[in-house]
């Protein structure tokens, strides 16, 4: 009984793995194509911040979108999250978060030292997560 309910549960979260991984793949190639339609708006000349403030966010989107599906593939390499790729989805969003705040320059030179100090700890922690790896059970 076991074995079987064992068995449904591997199958269903394998289903689940797929389906996302199917969506986050279906939304890369949306968050593509809307990159490369407003590629336009940057020639453009009284859009042209508007156009750049489009353009440098949804490159950075794709740059995470694509980090999440390298994990969730190397889940079924691996058959278990590795905390160094979560953390390396983890520091491409915060880079992604920090270089959009700087972008619009609402940002003091505090919290750029602390945006920084937190991206810096992250790098630290997938370091650290890289020399400790927990063996395969």
């Amino acid at each position: 009984m076991q074995e079987l309910v064992s068995k449904i549960y591997k199958t269903f979260v394998r289903l689940a793995f797929n389906i996302t991984i199917v969506i986050l793949i279906v939304g890369l190639f949306v968050g593509i194509y809307r990159t490369v339609s407003e590629i336009g708006l940057t020639a453009s000349e009284s859009t042209v911040r508007l156009g750049y403030k489009e353009l440098v966010t949804n490159v950075l989107s794709l740059i995470v979108v694509l980090e999440l599906i390298r994990a969730f593939i190397d889940f079924f390499e691996h058959e278990r999250v590795r905390v160094d790729i979560l953390l390396e989805v983890l520091i491409a969003f915060v880079i992604r978060e920090f270089m959009l705040h700087l972008f619009e320059g609402k940002m003091s030179g505090v919290d750029v030292f602390f945006w920084s100090f937190g991206v810096i700890f992250l790098i630290g922690a997938r370091s650290i997560s890289l020399f400790y790896k927990v063996p395969k059970a």
